[in-house]
């Protein structure tokens, strides 16, 4: 799939990239490539074959879900500038 150049331009306003205008070619030709190269995984027969999440039949250790720490809230929240019912009170930073 060969990509034009205003679709790269369009995928890197999406993107909030800047690319000089005299990148966009090589950019094209980068993303074409991929893009290609999805496609031909894609077209990979992958019927009957199981999803697996690691390529060797590992076991991962798992250790008992215990509480292994003390409770120390109200030790940290004695310290802390603003708190109110058992939360952390911060300034709004996003508006």
């Amino acid at each position: 799939m060969a990509l034009e150049s205003g679709e790269v331009e369009k995928i890197a306003h999406l993107a909030r990239i800047a690319i000089r205008a005299e990148d966009v070619s090589e950019y094209r030709r980068h993303l074409s490539r991929i893009l290609e190269f999805v496609a031909q995984m894609n077209a990979v027969d992958t019927h009957g074959v199981d999803p697996i999440a690691h390529p060797l039949d590992a076991v991962q250790r798992l250790r008992p879900d215990e509480v292994t720490e003390v409770d120390q809230r109200e030790r940290f929240q004695a310290i802390a500038p603003q708190v109110d019912a058992g939360l952390y009170l911060v300034p709004k930073v996003i508006e």
